[in-house]
């Protein structure tokens, strides 16, 4: 194990894990875990006194090609991952972001971050969410035990299925020591229509009719002003072709699109992915919102008469990246707003201070708050992970 500094430690295995969180629980010294320290600024300001880096749990433990499945010591840097499904034509399906340049953090993006924070990308309209992808975990839990749950296949359990409890909980249940994911091939063609100067009702009007045809759109977005509404495809060249022509009849009334392939095509993608248009300025809030994408428009539109806001739309409008200026009124706002479009929002970048002042996961009603508070008191006991990082007092 090393000793990072008197407060941080990068466990080498899942034994030391089982060691660390031990002396942690009896010591009731609440512990930080972190993966390469990417989303570190997500959540309420930590309320711990010693870090739990996943750094030194690293390398691929299982990769078998022909039955689309790949394994990963929690620590093991994305782009390894990544890198090693590319060398056989594969991919994490679910385009997993990366957020260092809107969180303004350098580090490098672990595989059991991914699982933590349940980070999906534009493609989840159809593949589904890291959560979907996530088929087993390892983890340590607040006894000290290491728990395994999952295999090597998808398949339907009775009980608590633990893959996807802690898929998402950003490191509050356990210490991630391993995840197994599905993956998928790459396709042979990668084609984005875009089409300009849609208004944002017209925009989703055009992404609602695109994601509800035949013709398996992967990729919905709407990026306001100069950006264009986005429509991908991906598959076999005769496919792709052949869709491509469809949709494009399907949506006439909505102009004439470009056609964007390749490396441009890339591009466009991972500035959706990556929240690239309200990267800057650096210093506004920065809000993700889900609703249903026939209400985003109005959403947003009540949001903008209030105060200054910029967006995005991605998942054909049911996902909205926001920005706004970092004050308690511009957040009721947006809380005021989500809550009368019956969505819910999660204040991904502020200052400290806000995140200290405010709720910055969608606040709970009162049945799933006790369901909430249950669940970590299952997982840990002594409230050692992470307390108070998605809410105040769990």
């Amino acid at each position: 194990m090393t000793t990072l500094s008197a407060a941080s430690h990068a466990p080498a295995n899942e034994d030391e894990v089982r060691a660390l969180v031990t002396d942690a629980a009896a010591r009731s010294v609440p512990l930080a875990i972190s993966g390469g320290a990417t989303k570190a600024g997500v959540g309420r300001p930590a309320q711990t006194q010693e870090t739990v880096s996943t750094t030194g749990l690293s390398g691929i433990t299982l990769y078998e090609p022909a039955e689309l499945v790949i394994g990963a010591r929690a620590g093991t840097p994305l782009a390894e991952v990544e890198a090693t499904l590319a060398e056989k034509n594969q991919r994490l399906a679910f385009e997993p972001a990366d957020w260092r340049a809107l969180l303004g953090t350098s580090g490098e993006p672990t595989i059991g971050a991914v699982a933590a924070a349940n980070v999906s990308g534009p493609r989840r309209i159809m593949v589904g969410a890291a959560r979907d992808a996530l088929i087993g975990v390892r983890f340590v839990n607040g006894r000290g035990e290491a728990v395994k749950n999952g295999g090597r296949v998808m398949k339907n359990v009775t009980g608590l299925d633990l893959v996807k409890t802690i898929a998402g909980s950003w490191g509050t249940l356990g210490v991630l020591t391993e995840v197994t994911f599905k993956v998928l091939p790459m396709p042979e063609r990668t084609a984005t229509l875009v089409y300009p100067g849609l208004d944002d009702a017209r925009a989703v009007s055009a992404l609602s009719a695109a994601l509800g045809s035949p013709y398996e759109v992967t990729g919905a977005a709407h990026l306001p002003g100069d950006g264009g509404t986005l429509i991908r495809i991906e598959g076999f060249e005769a496919s792709v072709r052949y869709r491509l022509g469809e949709l494009r009849t399907l949506l006439s009334e909505y102009g004439e699109p470009a056609l964007v392939e390749n490396a441009d095509g890339e591009a466009l993608w991972r500035g959706v992915r990556d929240v690239g248009p309200l990267v800057q300025p650096a210093d506004r809030a920065v809000w993700k919102i889900s609703t249903a994408p026939t209400r985003a428009p109005a959403l947003t539109a009540s949001i903008a008469m209030r105060i200054e806001a910029r967006w995005l739309y991605d998942w054909g409008g049911g996902l909205v990246w926001l920005a706004t200026e970092p004050s308690e009124a511009a957040a009721r706002v947006v809380r005021e707003a989500t809550r009368a479009h019956r969505g819910h929002a999660t204040l991904i970048r502020a200052p400290a201070d806000l995140r200290a002042a405010i709720d910055v996961f969608e606040p709970l009603p009162e049945a799933m708050m006790r369901l909430t508070k249950g669940l970590k008191a299952s997982f840990d006991p002594k409230g050692i992970f992470e307390p108070g990082r998605m809410y105040a007092g769990v």
